[in-house]
């Protein structure tokens, strides 16, 4: 007796294992497997030497570093070799036919290959009512799943119809299935054919569910489809029916596009350009993606302004009148456009001017931009740059991209319909820049004379001259600005306004502006000038005018209700009987209690505290310094949220104040038993600049003598260690805050005697100015030469100061724009 048949009479036996990774052999059927390992073909060839037997299973997991064991399902099938070709790598591809269901019992590695013991599992025939239930739903489903797939043989259909077999049909059914190994591998484990009846209906169900879904979504792509070849084929017939009556719509738009761009005479690269893209949009598809890409950049270039100019206007009467129709005072803009007119006159080949209108809100600059469009006559273009932080918004997205554009630029250009508008681009200091880039590198080529006249826009790909246009920029700070993008731009300062001139700008603007627009501009309401006064004073705090507007129109909306209310709106006449007459007793009543008091600014003098004189970006305002000393260890406090440079300004004053101690009566020991500790107010607000020295020296001085500052001085100046004051910037700012807070005098150092000129006559009417060029001048003023009283004067330590409260020397101020040098917030 050979072994062979020993070991068929035990329970179990053994015979080479072929694993496999992605297919799983069912009984009864053929399949195509590929043995490609090494283990794998010497078993193969040890089962074709034998009988042709070999036991096939699907494989569980690869084997890796961690677990080199190969690991099988327990589940496999004895099958028969019945082909077999060596393929070129060396590995095998086998044709099989399954035998019988198996359970591997055992793997075992031999000297060169894997070999299995195994006991057959029987296929026990079940014929109760659950498992017939679970057949006809079999059935059933693979009827369906048939007619999904559609590639599925009649005959195995006929087969599982025909069958009452149940592990037939789940070995025919889970062949048959196209999914994953690991499902098929369900199908076939199941033990008894209940179980596995289960298991291929549940399989059937999603797969139906799948493909029924899958269905859908092809009937709709499909439907689609032809929708847009029925939609093509229509359209083809038309035009060609279009090109038999002569009528082709697509070569008339074409032609149309050459015509209207050869009209605005572009240049010959821009023209070259146009006929390139335009020859090939002819030879694409109407409907094509390539085709709208080409079509709308063609219209682009048909759009855009080549050649067109207006009408400017050069009678520079009729500008002044315009400017002043619509702006009260900004006098240097208004200067600097009427320049720009009279050179005109003289010749055509000045470049449009970059200028930047440097202010706080509300004065009127974004404004100014349309006056000064209507005072040339020219049309009138806004970007607002605010936020702006990728390049692309100024020179554009590529063509290429799905929904490019070109950059505002020459958006705007379009809009403007002429090569020479006026182009405002507004809050140039509030952009920002991230990895997208720097929009305001972009803006260096725009805003450069030498060079924007070939700019290139990403989009257009081609030179635009923007030389004729009027370029002007809004800014609340400079500080903010890149410099070389602020070193092409000439700044105009657009200062806040005195109780003056907002009072002539309410009265002769913001007050028929509101009575209008509020539905009473035929009634005889009228405003006083104290009811604005009122207003100004105690509801506003600002250098511009809009705060000031709101509150004016919020006095009208409460009048019109008034006016209403008795029945006005209803009469013939309407609002032109109704009359009113708005005090400032009556200014309370219509908006509440006053939102401003001078709670800063002490009544009576008191030791220690002194009112210095600050910019922000806001306008000029008063900034009062307390001081405070008491026993301690010579330790100086600073408090009030302050910046670098203003303790760097604390500590020379202090150090100031030590080394001229005697002059002033005090000690060494003054100092080193003591504490100062300096408080600026409002300790929420930032606050930094060297033009708060005077202003330390004399609050620390007056706490360490005992001795209170003269009442109303309000001063500014930087100070050196040697005793000197230098000058200081926005000037005029200051001296508005110091005149809307109620102070008399102001003392501000010699250098900036020039600077008044730029402030209001009322207001130089209405202050003391006192012009000092020493910290020891400045203090004999402020306290009024009490401080000899301390000590006797040490001769040569102490200059004159030179005062004057008459109006300056009429000179141009080189050091009144805030960017020169940055006071304290």
């Amino acid at each position: 007796m050979s072994i062979l048949d020993s070991l068929k009479q035990r329970d179990t036996a053994e015979l080479p294992l072929l694993y496999l990774r992605d297919t799983v052999v069912f009984p009864r059927s053929l399949a195509s497997v590929y043995a490609m390992t090494n283990f794998c073909t010497v078993a193969v060839g040890i089962a074709c030497a034998a009988d042709k037997r070999l036991v096939i299973s699907l494989l569980r997991r690869m084997p890796d570093e961690k677990s080199p064991d190969i690991d099988v399902h327990d589940i496999g099938v004895v099958a028969h070799v019945i082909q077999q070709v060596t393929l070129p790598d060396g590995g095998i591809r086998l044709l099989v036919e399954g035998m019988e269901r198996v359970r591997i019992r055992k793997t075992l590695y031999r000297k060169d290959h894997l070999a299995a013991q195994y006991e057959s599992i029987p296929d026990k025939p079940l014929s109760d009512a659950e498992v017939s239930a679970l057949l006809s739903v079999v059935r059933k489903d693979f009827e369906q799943y048939a007619e999904y797939v559609k590639k599925i043989p009649t005959e195995v259909v006929q087969t599982v119809m025909q069958s009452n077999d149940p592990h037939r049909i789940c070995d025919v059914v889970g062949h048959a299935m196209n999914v994953k190994p690991e499902r098929k591998q369900a199908i076939l484990a199941p033990p008894d054919a209940r179980s596995r009846c289960e298991a291929l209906a549940t399989a059937l169900e999603g797969e139906i569910e799948l493909l029924a879904v899958q269905k859908k979504i092809t009937q709709r792509v499909r439907a689609k489809i032809d929708r847009n070849q029925k939609e093509y084929f229509l359209n083809e017939q038309i035009r060609e029916i279009s090109r038999e009556l002569g009528k082709d719509d697509e070569f008339n738009e074409v032609k149309d596009l050459e015509t209207r761009i050869a009209a605005d005479s572009p240049p010959a690269e821009v023209l070259e350009k146009a006929r390139r893209e335009l020859s090939r949009l002819s030879k694409l598809q109407a409907l094509s993606p390539e085709a709208g890409v080409l079509r709308t950049y063609c219209e682009w270039i048909a759009d855009l302004p080549w050649s067109a100019r207006t009408e400017s206007n050069h009678d520079i009467a009729f500008a002044r009148k315009v400017l002043d129709e619509d702006h009260y005072g900004l006098k240097k803009a208004k200067e600097r456009i009427l320049e720009f007119i009279a050179v005109r006159n003289l010749t055509d080949r000045n470049k449009g001017p970059i200028l930047c209108f440097v202010g706080p809100p509300g004065t009127g600059k974004t404004s100014l931009g349309r006056s000064v469009a209507r005072a040339l006559g020219r049309s009138f273009v806004r970007v607002s740059l605010g936020g702006v932080r990728d390049e692309a918004e100024i020179r554009g997205h590529r063509k290429t991209y799905v929904g490019a554009l070109p950059g505002k630029i020459l958006q705007s250009m379009k809009k403007a319909g002429s090569v020479d508008p006026v182009f405002l681009l507004d809050e140039i200091d509030k952009m920002s820049n991230d990895f997208r880039g720097d929009p305001a590198s972009a803006l260096l080529e725009v805003l450069d004379p030498e060079q924007n006249n070939s700019f290139v826009d990403h989009y257009l790909e081609v030179q635009y001259d923007l030389s004729a246009v009027m370029f002007i920029t809004t800014a609340n700070s400079v500080h903010n600005i890149p410099y070389p993008l602020l070193d092409r731009m000439e700044l105009i300062e657009i200062p806040g306004y005195s109780e003056f001139e907002k009072l002539a700008i309410a009265r002769s603007f913001i007050i028929p502006r509101q009575l209008a627009e509020n539905g009473l501009g035929r009634s005889k309401v009228k405003i006083r000038d104290d009811a604005v006064l009122e207003i100004i004073r105690h509801y506003t705090m600002e250098s511009g005018v809009r705060n000031l507007e709101r509150e004016i129109a919020r006095v009208i909306r409460k009048t019109a209700e008034t006016a209403v209310a008795r029945g006005f709106a209803v009469k013939p006449d309407g609002v032109a009987g109704f009359s009113r007459m708005i005090t400032a007793k009556s200014v309370p009543a219509l908006l509440g209690k006053r939102h401003r008091e001078d709670d800063l600014v002490f009544k009576d003098p008191r030791p220690g505290v002194a009112y210095g004189l600050a910019w922000t970006e806001l306008g000029g305002t008063l900034l009062p310094v307390e001081a405070s000393v008491f026993e301690g260890e010579g330790d100086l406090i600073l408090t009030g949220n302050l910046g670098d440079v203003m303790k760097e300004s604390a500590r020379a004053a202090i150090s100031w104040i030590e080394s001229h101690a005697g002059e002033f009566g005090l000690k060494y020991d003054d100092f080193k038993r003591r504490t100062i500790h300096i408080h600026v107010p409002e300790g929420a607000i930032p606050k930094d600049g060297p033009s708060a020295g005077i202003t330390l020296v004399a609050c620390v001085l007056s706490a360490l003598t005992g001795l209170p500052l003269e009442a109303g001085w309000a001063m500014t100046g930087e100070i050196t260690l040697t005793g000197r004051m230098l000058a200081i910037g926005g000037v005029k700012e200051k001296v508005l805050a110091a005149h809307r807070s109620g102070m008399k005098r102001v003392l501000l150092p010699e250098p900036n005697r020039k600077d008044l000129d730029d402030v209001p006559a009322e207001v130089r009417n209405d202050l003391e100015f006192n012009f000092v060029d020493s910290i020891s001048g400045g203090l004999a003023l402020l306290f009024s030469g009490r401080l000899a009283d301390h000590s006797a004067p040490q001769p040569g330590r102490t200059r004159r100061s030179r005062t004057s409260s008459l109006s300056p020397r009429a000179r141009p101020s080189a050091r009144n724009f805030p960017g020169g040098r940055k006071p304290p917030r």
